[in-house]
């Protein structure tokens, strides 16, 4: 078993006021899914973009929207997405404080 403190885990920069803590993934261990956690600022847009894998989101806290095919979706504590494969999506952070949600993808995907 493998405990970690978030807070512990480096916040590696994604774009200006976007941030991502790996906090589990194959070199913890992991052989399936890399869990991660992502930090979007108030006002900041992460901007579309896709890729080959589904991914799992769990939103903890903050208030935003992600945008995808079927329009925006509301993203806010308690809220969990699918992202499919291939799916063109992009966040917008639409409150005062920071949108923070997890993100987990497969562990085969290039960090």
């Amino acid at each position: 078993m493998l405990v970690k403190e978030s807070v512990a885990v480096p916040l590696e920069a994604v774009q200006a006021g976007i941030g991502i803590r790996w906090l589990l993934q194959a070199a913890d261990g992991a052989p399936t899914f890399a869990m991660r956690l992502i930090e979007i600022e108030p006002g900041v847009v992460f901007k579309m973009h896709q890729h080959p894998y589904e991914h799992e989101i769990y939103v903890l806290e903050g208030e935003g929207v992600v945008v995808g095919g079927a329009g925006e979706q509301r993203m806010a504590p308690g809220v969990a997405l699918l992202i499919l494969p291939d799916e063109l999506h992009g966040y917008r952070n639409l409150g005062k404080e920071t949108l923070k949600f997890l993100c987990v993808i497969p562990n085969q995907t290039n960090r």
